[in-house]
């Protein structure tokens, strides 16, 4: 191999080597969150009367806790589910206000009922349910547990 031949493969290899991971890496069709494991042993509470809170005064509102969403549905009930998608486990699950109030992940569009029933499938398989939480409320105190 010449000099020229050989300085030519080293630099398309080097060049190659060192953008690889950034193409990889850099994409921008990273989902986004975190990959996250489920919460395990979930017993907290949230004071109704705090800025923390402030998204729970109206129908429809959510806040997230814990890797829990906590939401009051549109009926006026406070509802509480995991965060992580039962999918592939990112941290994306939100309260919307779809077909009567959903948790829904963004990531590859998971749907689920207030009772973390599945409503779509995704690749062609079915989702699994997500955990569903129980509320409680006394006086401005919610306690959100397992």
């Amino acid at each position: 191999m010449e000099r020229k031949e050989f300085l030519r493969s080293l630099g398309a290899g080097a060049a190659f080597a060192l953008t690889f991971p950034c193409l990889h890496g850099c994409s921008s069709d990273d989902p986004p969150g975190n990959l996250v494991e489920q919460p395990t042993g979930v017993d907290f509470t949230v004071d109704l009367t705090t800025n923390e809170a402030a998204n729970l005064a109206n129908n429809g509102g959510f806040i997230l806790k814990n890797l829990v969403v906590i939401a009051k549905n549109l009926e006026g009930n406070f509802i509480a589910a995991t965060q992580v998608c039962s999918h592939e486990s990112y941290d994306q699950v939100r309260f919307v206000d779809q077909s009567g109030g959903i948790f829904y992940c963004d990531v590859h569009g998971s749907r689920f009922a207030q009772d973390g029933t599945p409503l779509n499938q995704i690749g062609g398989t079915s989702a699994k349910p997500i955990k569903i939480y129980n509320t409680e409320l006394n006086g401005d105190i919610l306690r959100i547990f397992e």
